[in-house]
Parts: structure tokens; sequence; C-alpha cells
């Protein structure tokens, strides 16, 4: 708890506080530091609009600092007001945390009075006076109550409390005479420490001390602490209890303030439902802060570790260093001295870095712990209105100081390691131009995995180098396997930090590396990453079971010139009376794939042309007159399955407008399946299907179609099955 000390310090006397009370900034101050740097202002210029009171200003309804500063961050150290009635401006005075105070308007207490005199017999504070906020120097007019206008902070108080009393030394007995010994029971009734002697003397085991509890004086004091609760009363109305909290203002109110005061019209809710929630919403954000500062203790183990090895590599390198100049002669040797103060100035440079780092971390964390336990305690707090007057605050800070642990904040400012290689090479008369030269070949890159992905069979791959190396790159060599456990092979070579490889198989699992170059040698592979093309294909007897599918559109490079593309290249149309071939963006070599074709126009009854086709397939000829193509043909009666212009299985059922072609290519079984309407076209068209096949269709200018891909397997069909048209798990 020791660093929550900070926390239970007053600004401006740096004692703990006594009496704190919560100004309407949520700082706090002791009473009597407040009274001390109240400082009086003219009557003529005290906006009455700025009165003060501790029940109903806003957080931020503050005096006009640009009109009556009292001092500002640019000035002098010295805090003055025009027209003041006080003593001529002195200078403004440091309180023990560092924070800058204002000397006292009012006359000093004698050398003889108490320096917390009885609130009685504290002078009267003068009309129009006003505070300014040590911490975050805001300023305000007091209203007619002064001091007594702001809240008291019980539960700051109660924290002090237990704070300085698991501090102090062990309980004495209260009845010994002269040395008192150390307690060993405290009677609950008589409220009464007593050592051994002590407790057989004046409280023996019999009469009617009999039945009074005797417990451990531990146990004692925190009995004695656990006082029933006070309870809290209005600053308008002291008679009056507070029973409910103000959402709109943020504050615990009487029912007199909501039946005369300006709370009426405001919607409020039970004190004790208020108290529940806030301490939630400050556990909650506890939570977060909490990680944060394990994270900081895990970063500062690491910062330490660094410490070590950048001592570690800086010895070594100054040995090698000195071992290569000692084997130069007298020119190299004045050299020498130049080169070893540059490498003591390196490792000083990151050793200061890192301890500076260190420094920051190490403070930064301190305030943090102590910020959690000093909130840990309020929560501890039964005392509803207190802890409310404070929670919001609270709150605002732990989310502050968890927000300062951001991104970068557990980030090593310095690499341990040291770039530097001595280049022995050069002749005798050179000498006086060595210098360090990098002569390391690159560090392994880094993958960026969120910009790494694969559509269809392409794979994009993206990568970077490591952020504090400092070796030049010329270039990089990215590899993958052949997507079947293969040896890896060179894909691309070059500058660039990204590549998309085309053409690889489709439901396959690719192994990929990358390793940056230079003229020192090639340096080592990053990770590796494991990718996924697509696929369609769904394992045996698991119909909803779908993984990624294929995305494909018509291509305009492979196509006819007739063919007209439109709809992104979805839908396309001809303009010649011919037949006239157009061929799929995507080629397929493994796995099960389904694509579908809508017909959007049909005139004069053509005879249009779906299936697959091999990428040198003719392209002014109905798709199947050549061997290089699969496909069925259908017009608005019947249909024909066609290749190497062999017509067979002619089937009845046509196509119109509107009407649906699916096709149906399976690789694990090497056939392909034709679809009417969701029902299937003639038995199983063609078998024994091996290598790359694009999807295809030809028509003429009488057709228009559009193409639907990344669709799933119909439902009667499931991939293994001897028969497809009946096979259903």
């Amino acid at each position: 708890m020791d660093e929550m000390e900070e926390e239970l310090k007053c600004p401006v006397c740096g004692s703990f506080y006594r009496e704190p009370i919560i100004l309407p900034c949520s700082h706090n101050i002791c009473l009597a530091c407040a009274r001390n740097i109240l400082v009086q202002t003219p009557e003529a210029e005290s906006p009455q609009s700025s009165r003060a009171s501790g029940s109903g200003v806003s957080d931020y309804d503050y005096l006009d600092l640009d009109k009556m500063s009292l001092y500002s961050e640019a000035d002098s150290g010295y805090g003055s007001y025009g027209g003041f009635v006080s003593a001529p401006t002195t200078p403004c005075q440091k309180s023990p945390n560092g924070v800058r105070v204002f000397p006292p308007a009012v006359p000093q207490p004698g050398p003889q009075q108490h320096l917390l005199p009885h609130p009685a017999s504290l002078p009267p504070i003068p009309r129009n006076s006003c505070i300014t906020c040590p911490q975050c120097h805001r300023s305000l007019i007091l209203d007619d109550r002064g001091l007594r206008g702001f809240p008291k902070n019980r539960v700051l108080e109660g924290v002090v409390d237990r704070y300085q009393q698991s501090k102090a030394a062990a309980l004495k007995c209260q009845l010994c005479e002269k040395s008192p010994k150390e307690a060993t029971v405290m009677c609950e009734q008589c409220d009464v420490f007593y050592c051994d002697p002590c407790r057989l003397r004046c409280h023996p085991p019999r009469g009617p001390l009999a039945k009074h509890r005797l417990v451990p004086p531990a146990q004692g004091r925190i009995s004695r602490r656990a006082s029933p609760r006070k309870i809290s009363t209005c600053t308008e109305h002291e008679l009056e209890n507070l029973s409910m909290y103000c959402v709109q203002c943020k504050m615990p109110v009487c029912y007199q303030c909501l039946e005369e005061g300006k709370h009426g019209t405001h919607e409020v809710k039970a004190l004790g439902a208020m108290w529940k929630l806030h301490k939630g919403q400050l556990s909650q954000a506890l939570n977060g802060l909490s990680d944060r500062a394990t994270e900081a203790k895990e970063f500062l183990v690491q910062l330490r570790n660094m410490v070590q090895h950048i001592q570690e590599n800086g010895v070594e390198f100054e040995a090698c260093l000195v071992a290569q100049c000692d084997a130069l002669i007298d020119a190299l040797n004045r050299r020498k001295a130049q080169l070893l103060a540059q490498v003591n100035k390196e490792h000083e440079h990151k050793l200061k870095v890192v301890r500076d780092q260190i420094s920051h971390c190490t403070v930064k964390l301190r305030q943090t712990t102590g910020l959690m336990e000093y909130c840990l305690e309020v929560i501890k707090e039964n005392d509803p209105s207190g802890f409310l007057q404070i929670s919001d605050a609270l709150i605002r800070r732990v989310h502050m100081t968890e927000s300062q642990w951001g991104k970068g904040t557990l980030t090593p400012r310095m690499t341990s390691d040291f770039d530097l290689t001595l280049d022995s090479g050069p002749l005798l008369q050179t000498i006086h131009q060595l210098d360090f030269v990098q002569m390391k070949v690159p560090a392994a890159p880094i993958l960026q995995l969120e910009e790494c992905c694969t559509q269809n069979n392409s794979a994009t791959l993206s990568w970077k180098q490591p952020p504090l190396s400092t070796i030049a790159v010329e270039g990089y060599i990215l590899e993958l396997d052949d997507g079947n456990g293969g040896p890896f092979r060179e894909v691309y070579v070059g500058t660039e930090t990204i590549c998309t490889v085309d053409g690889l198989h489709f439901n396959s699992t690719y192994k990929s590396r990358v390793k940056a170059f230079n003229s020192s040698g090639v340096g080592q592979y990053s990770k590796t990453l494991i990718m996924q093309t697509s696929q369609t294909g769904l394992p045996p007897c698991d119909i909803q079971s779908i993984g990624t599918v294929a995305w494909f559109t018509f291509d305009p490079a492979s196509a006819h010139p007739d063919i007209v593309f439109s709809n992104d290249n979805l839908t396309v149309s001809c303009n010649s009376y011919d037949d006239r071939v157009v061929l799929g963006s995507a080629a397929f070599s493994r796995g099960v794939h389904y694509w579908e074709m809508t017909v959007d126009r049909y005139d004069n009854h053509p005879d249009p042309a779906f299936g697959i086709c091999r990428g040198d397939v003719l392209k002014d000829v109905m798709l199947g007159k050549d061997d290089k193509a699969w496909a069925m043909y259908v017009d608005n009666n019947r249909s024909w399955f066609m290749h190497n212009n062999s017509h067979t299985n002619r089937t009845d059922g046509g196509v119109a407008k509107g009407s649906t072609i699916g096709v149906l290519l399976d690789f694990t079984r090497g056939i392909l399946i034709f679809l009417i309407n969701d029902e299937q076209q003639g038995p199983v068209a063609f078998e024994s299907l091996e290598g790359a096949y694009y999807p295809a269709i030809s028509l003429n200018r009488n057709v228009q179609v559009t193409l639907h891909t990344g669709l799933p397997i119909p439902d009667f069909y499931t991939p293994g099955e001897a028969d497809p048209t009946s096979s259903v798990c």
C-alpha cells in the first residue's frame, strides 16, 4: 500500500489529509489549507453568477479565468490580482508536493495559536473570497456559506485513518501506569486494551465482567474502526439527511432539495442503487487498469533484461573492435581511439534511452498502483453519499490513467543489438577514411497476417522488416511449396513487400515464407505461414458443412471479341449471329465446384452451350465442337451433351427466359453433371476428367446470360457416392 500514500496527501501541506473537502473540480484539499489559500477579490468584479456552492456547481462552472487569473503557467512565479484590498503582490509558494499555491489572504495565526483551532475560533472568511485549486488551477468565488458550501470527503478521511492505523506501532495497554506493555486482549464492552497483568487485576473473569467478550488487539482495532455508518446531511439543509441522487447534477440531495431547490425538476434515483452502480463502474474500470499494470510490470522486466544484454553486447563489441584495431599499425591506432569513442557513445546512448524508459515506466506504474489501491480502499467504504461524491472523478481518473498506457507505451525504444561491423579490408593509405559500415545480413521479415489472404486460387502475402532493425535491405525472396507438402520454390524476387500469387490449386494448403537479402548475404526466413485456397467441396455425410467457395466472373481477356460484358463481367451477350465462346476467370483442378447461369434473354430458339473447357479452346464455334470442351447445348425443348463434335444423351426439357442452368464439377470422382431449374438434366454427362478446366459458355446475339458463383452444392448431391441422383446422407 506504500504507492497509495501519494493519493492520501494534501497538495498544499504535503501531509495526510485532515478534514478534506471536495472542490467542484473533484480535487481534494484540507479544510485548514483551503482557508490558507483563500484570496479576496474586489467587490466590483466578483460576478454573482460564479458564486460557488458545494451542492449546486457543476464540474466546470468556474470563474472566467481570462479576466480574473490569479497566475498563469507562463508567469515568473508571482500571483497577483489588480485592485486587491490585500497587501502588495507576494511570491507564490510551493507545497511539499511541488504544487504552486498562493499566500494566505487572511492574517496568519500567532506563534501561540494551535495549528488546527476550533472552527468557532477561526476568523470569519472575508466577503467575496476566491479559492484556486492547487492541482488544476481553476478558481471560483465562494458564496455566503464560505468553505461550508463544499462537501466533506468522508470516504477519503476514512481511508487516511485506516492507512495511518495500519502503519501504527503495536497496540499498548491502556491501564499500565509507567511504561505501557504491549496489549494482549481488548474488551469489546469496556473498549479498553489490556496487557495480561492488568487484565487479571482490573478485568477478572468472574462476576459482572464474566460475560464481557475479550478479543485479540488486532480484531479490537478493526471493531473500533467498523463503527456505524454516519448519516450524511445536506450542505444546503443541514437538518436533512441525503437520501436521493440527482442524475443531472451528479450529487446526493435531500427531500427538501427536491421540494424547494433547483433539483425539483431533475431526474433523481435512489441513493443506494446509484451507490452500487458507481461501485460496479469503478470496479470494472479497475479491471482494465489492473491489466495495464500487469503488462507494465512484465515490460519493466523486459527492459531490465535489455540493459543486461546491451551491456553484454557492448563489452563483446568493444573487445572485437579492440582486437581488430590492435592488428593495425600506428596509423590505425590513432583511428582506433576515435572508433572506440563512437562505440562508447552508442553504448551510453542505448543505456540512457532504456534507463530513461525504465524510470518513466516505473514512475507511471507506481502512480497507477497507488491509484488502484486507493480506489480499492474507496470501494470498501460503506458511505453511499460520500462515495458518490468522488466516484465520478475516480472513474475518470482510472480511464485517463488506463489510456496513458496506450499503444506504444510498452514498446522498447531501443534495440540491444549493435548493428556495426568493422571492415578491415581497406588498404593502409585509406586508414583515415576508416568508419563503421553495415556488413550484417538483414533480419528475418515479419509477415503482416492482417493483410495476408487467399481468394479463389490466388494468395496475397504481405511482410515488413522488424521495427527496430537498421540494416539495409536490397530485396526479398518469397517461397511457396507445391500445396502438397513438397519442397519450397521461389515465386517472387524483388523490392516490394506485398505479392499476389495466382494460378494455385483450389482446395489446397500452401506453406509460404519470405527472407531478405543485401550485399552481405541472405537473412533468415520469416515464420512459415499456412494458407488454404478456396474450395466448394463437402465432407462425406455432412450436407450443411460448406467451406469457402470459389468466386469468379467471366474473363474479358480470353473472350471472343464479339462478346459483350456488363454487370461487373457477370453478364454476357453477343454481337454476332454465330456462336462465340467466353471463359470464366478461374480454373479448377481439385475439389467440388458448382455454379449457375440465368437466361436473361432468349429469342428465336437459339442453342446456347454450357460447360467447361481447356484454356486453348476454339472461341468462334459452339462450345464442344472441338476436343478442348465438354458441354451441354440446349434449345427450348431438349438438350444434348457434346464433346469433340460428338452429340450424346438427348434429353427432353429445354430453356426459356428466366431458366437457370447449373454446372456441377466434381474432381473427387472426375465427373461433370448439368442441371436445369434445379433438376438434374440427363445422366452424368462426362467422366474421367483430370487436369485444369475453365467454366465456359457459347452463345449468339439472341441470348443473354448472368453468372452466379460462390454457391453451395445442390442438396441432392453428395461427393463420393456411386449414384449422385439418389445419394443423400
